[in-house]
């Protein structure tokens, strides 16, 4: 049993505060939703808890299994247990999946013999032709999010961030890797942060927890109900029901979004 534990996460980025106090407590197996209005930081928070640099956290703690996740650079906090899939992933021209999932297989000897990149490959209806070709290069949104649960499935990280990865899919697709991601949780204990705005992605992964992010942070929380609550009401109408003002969007400054790979997408 591990737990992933995020206390009083305070962040900006270029100077405006995002992240204002997110307390989050995850363990093996479970699956928790984060649901939340654009602009309320969500996306935000998957890129903190990796470590991206361009975000500066100002106070909390990030653990997993009560060692700080906090002040290590990326590829320390994937190698102790984290992963994340990307609501936008990046395309890596002339490096093949296969070859870019082998590597990470053959950089922690405790993963196992890379067969199983042809396995998960099957398990997740992914050709031998696609794991040929460059890492997203001119993929569907169906394929880029499947590349990434073949990446997510060999690795078998602890806990995996899903920023969006309902994201751009067709129905088979979304059943797809969701019901891949929803197997790992029983098969290797798999904990799970699914950042999503719609109750679809909910219906395959079933969530023990469902968090309603606001203004930079869970502002309430509760089961599966709670997220049929807001396909009824939305958001204003759960705000009215806590008593909440739903405060604005926030905008990137203009600093960040001059530079691309510095636009959080919140």
């Amino acid at each position: 049993m591990s737990v992933l534990a995020v206390r009083g996460v305070t962040a900006s980025v270029a100077g405006v505060d995002i992240l204002r106090g997110v307390d989050l407590e995850i363990a093996s197996g479970e699956v928790h939703a984060l649901m939340g209005p654009n602009g309320s930081g969500k996306s935000t928070l998957s890129h903190v808890l990796m470590g991206r640099g361009d975000y500066t956290v100002t106070g909390g703690s990030v653990t997993i299994d009560g060692e700080e996740l906090l002040g290590l650079p990326t590829w320390e906090r994937a190698r102790r247990g984290l992963f994340l899939t990307h609501q936008y992933p990046v395309e890596i021209a002339g490096v093949r999946i296969a070859d870019l999932v082998a590597a990470a297989v053959d950089a922690d000897p405790g993963i196992g013999a890379t067969g199983r990149i042809a396995e998960e490959a099957a398990r997740l209806g992914v050709r031998d032709e696609f794991l040929t070709r460059g890492v997203n290069v001119e993929f569907s949104g169906g394929e880029q999010k499947r590349a990434e649960t073949l990446q997510l499935a060999v690795l078998q990280p602890k806990f995996a961030v899903l920023d969006e990865i309902d994201s751009g899919l067709d129905v088979d697709a979304l059943r797809d890797v969701a019901r891949r991601i929803e197997a790992m949780t029983e098969e290797t204990g798999l904990g799970v942060l699914a950042i999503t705005h719609y109750a679809r992605l909910l219906t395959e992964l079933r969530p023990d927890r469902v968090h309603v992010f606001i203004g930079g942070r869970v502002v309430t929380s509760g089961g599966p109900e709670l997220a049929d609550e807001l396909e009824v009401s939305g958001y204003d109408g759960l705000a009215e029901r806590l008593g909440l003002e739903l405060p604005g969007a926030v905008t990137v400054p203009d600093t960040a979004a001059d530079d691309p790979f510095a636009n959080p997408g919140f």
